[in-house]
């Protein structure tokens, strides 16, 4: 199984930030989720969140389910699992793999709010709370040439996973 491909610069970073949370916006709006007066307003917040710089704010999820209390996490979720056929993961209780956290691109992460997280035979597991944004999903399948197999998660789950992982990194002198 061929490692992710090149560290992306931190243009690309954000190119691929907008595009997962944009994409994603389109995807809750046609699975009916939110309406696009909901999705302008959101995204106005979104673009304030990212200006701060704050990879753990950078989320159009959050500030739907949280800082404006229209669609419910839970609810997008349960789309993915029933119109997309995931599982879901409680990486809390979860340790993984060590090759697949070793050089892991934690900015790419943030970004798509995806932390691939163990390996089964040729396949590499992903954890995220962006399944229903298509820019997500090939990132992430470009990365690893196609063999992954998504699973969904929280936002908050993906956080402290991605927190825990950078502590261990900068413990380690890896930051």
């Amino acid at each position: 199984m061929a490692a992710p491909n090149a560290t992306p610069t931190p243009a690309e970073i954000r190119s691929l930030l907008m595009r997962a949370n944009r994409l994603l916006g389109a995807s809750l709006v046609e699975a009916n989720l939110v309406t696009v007066d909901q999705l302008e307003s959101a995204n106005e917040r979104l673009l304030e969140l990212i200006g701060e710089g704050v990879p753990r704010q950078c989320t159009l999820l959050g500030v739907l389910a949280y800082d404006l209390k229209i669609v419910k996490e839970e609810d997008v979720l349960q789309h993915c699992v029933d119109e997309h056929n995931i599982g879901l993961i409680d990486l809390r209780t979860y340790d993984g793999a060590e090759d697949v956290k070793a050089g892991l691109n934690l900015p790419a992460c943030w970004a798509t709010w995806t932390v691939p997280f163990d390996r089964e035979d040729d396949f590499v597991l992903l954890a995220t709370a962006y399944h229903l944004s298509p820019a997500v999903r090939t990132y992430w399948e470009k990365q690893y040439g196609g063999n992954v197999i998504w699973y969904g998660t929280t936002l908050e789950e993906i956080a402290e996973t991605l927190e825990r992982l950078a502590a261990v990194a900068a413990a380690s002198g890896k930051s």
